[in-house]
């Protein structure tokens, strides 16, 4: 991994941290590649069932770097898009975990994932049309889709700051914490994922994924479904869940 971006393991959890304390985490087109990289590794590895996205130094991100971009050095990849994330987040569940503000990409970027931790000192908005500008890294698309319509335009018109306890109160925030604590809070949360099937997470996010990103019907959505789900059923892990079950035991899933 590049040193703006690191990558650790914690058995079957990936750490993934911004690291560009001296621009608060905000990205530049090498931030952004580096974490498509380290998202493409996390994918990639079969003994990884989901991931954290935090920030270094106390701060989750800034967003874009506005001094890059006035340079052309715009936070973009050819296949994730912003930020390495934005357009094509991972198949697999990740968490952010928030420290500090998330205002414009950087709440976007919490939007990017699928779970979102805060610390109570955290902050989120999207301010870009005080300058004229369009939250087009999944704001405007993401956010009317995580809480009520009319709030989310408020949100987006306005370009107001909320605060986490506004936001948690609506379902966008998923753990509120104190401050320092949202990568242990994130990691508690992963852990019960972790725990699970990882044939049966996989295939619950891309229903659920596809079924809002896709208008599914709900006749759709009952054959459709299944077309996901199906080889779940059909696994080692699904005979391995009911044999454990019966047994009053912890499941050892294979992944296959």
């Amino acid at each position: 991994m590049s040193d703006v971006i690191e990558f650790e393991r914690h058995g079957a959890i990936a750490v993934i941290r911004i690291n560009r304390v001296e621009a608060r985490n905000a990205f530049d087109r090498a931030t952004a590649e580096a974490l498509e990289a380290a998202l493409d590794r996390f994918e990639e590895d079969a003994d990884l069932r989901v991931s954290i996205l935090t920030g270094a130094g106390g701060f989750f991100s800034a967003g874009q770097d506005l001094k890059a971009a006035a340079r052309g050095d715009f936070a973009q990849t050819a296949k994730r898009g912003p930020f390495g994330i934005m357009t094509v987040p991972p198949k697999k569940p990740l968490i952010a975990a928030v420290e500090g503000p998330a205002l414009a990409g950087g709440f976007e970027l919490a939007l990017s994932c699928d779970l979102i931790v805060a610390s109570r000192t955290s902050q989120f908005g999207l301010p870009e049309v005080k300058r004229s500008l369009v939250a087009v890294g999944g704001g405007a698309l993401r956010l009317p889709r995580r809480m009520p319509y009319h709030l989310a335009m408020e949100i987006l018109l306005t370009g107001e700051p909320q605060t986490v306890e506004t936001l948690a109160r609506w379902g966008v925030v998923n753990r509120v914490c104190e401050p320092g604590a949202a990568l242990t809070t994130a990691m508690e949360l992963a852990s019960l994922i972790a725990s699970n099937g990882p044939l049966a997470i996989a295939a619950t996010k891309e229903i659920v994924v596809r079924s809002c990103e896709e208008n599914w019907t709900a006749a759709e959505g009952w054959s459709r479904q299944m077309t996901i789900a199906g080889p779940v059923f059909s696994s080692e892990d699904f005979r391995e869940g009911l044999l454990a079950f019966a047994q009053k035991r912890p499941p050892v899933w294979s992944n296959r």
